[in-house]
């Protein structure tokens, strides 16, 4: 797919049977959150697209369809943000996340007036960690036996990025803001 057909725009409602397509795309999107009916993944957006809500969600589109998700949680009150994000398992692989990551960094910390941004992944999703990385986030360090996954105890890598620190090279995606 050429490039111009990558852009990052803000979820709306109406991502809600791509979003319950996209968690039914790989079982490892449990993680996520419980999304498994179209009720379920219409509630999902609608947490996150919610005017008091928290969160800043941009969609990852690729030809008009939504392929991922990078969301920033802002906690207002410290200037800092929970980053996260997730693909479908369809696009996984060609570095488009990382491109999303880094551009959605970019912005919260240049234009959303944050200082600080984190985030953590289980330590047996190595390519989770080379988005992070490539979107200019530190590792600071290893939360052992964090999460309980399937009955075993998995560490989690924690990563942050702040204002101040030296941007990543990468080529960004269009932010469409209508």
């Amino acid at each position: 797919m050429p490039d111009e057909a990558l852009f990052l725009r803000r979820l709306r409602q109406a991502d809600a049977p791509a979003v319950h397509q996209a968690f039914a795309s790989n079982p490892d999107m449990a993680r996520q959150g419980g999304v498994t009916t179209a009720e379920e993944a219409s509630a999902y957006v609608a947490r996150l697209v919610s005017p008091d809500s928290p969160h800043e969600p941009w969609a990852v589109v690729e030809s008009d369809a939504l392929i991922g998700l990078v969301c920033v949680t802002v906690d207002e009150d410290n200037r800092n943000g929970w980053f996260w994000y997730w693909m479908t398992d369809r696009a996984r692989g060609r570095g488009v996340m990382s491109r999303a990551a880094a551009t959605i960094a970019e912005w919260a910390l240049a234009e959303r007036g944050l200082d600080r941004l984190e985030l953590g992944h289980r330590v047996n999703n190595p390519a989770s960690g080379v988005v992070a990385r490539r979107a200019g986030f530190v590792k600071e360090g290893t939360q052992r036996q964090k999460f309980l996954v399937d009955g075993e105890r998995l560490d989690v890598d924690t990563y942050g990025r702040l204002k101040t620190d030296p941007h990543p090279a990468f080529d960004p995606l269009p932010m469409v803001t209508r």
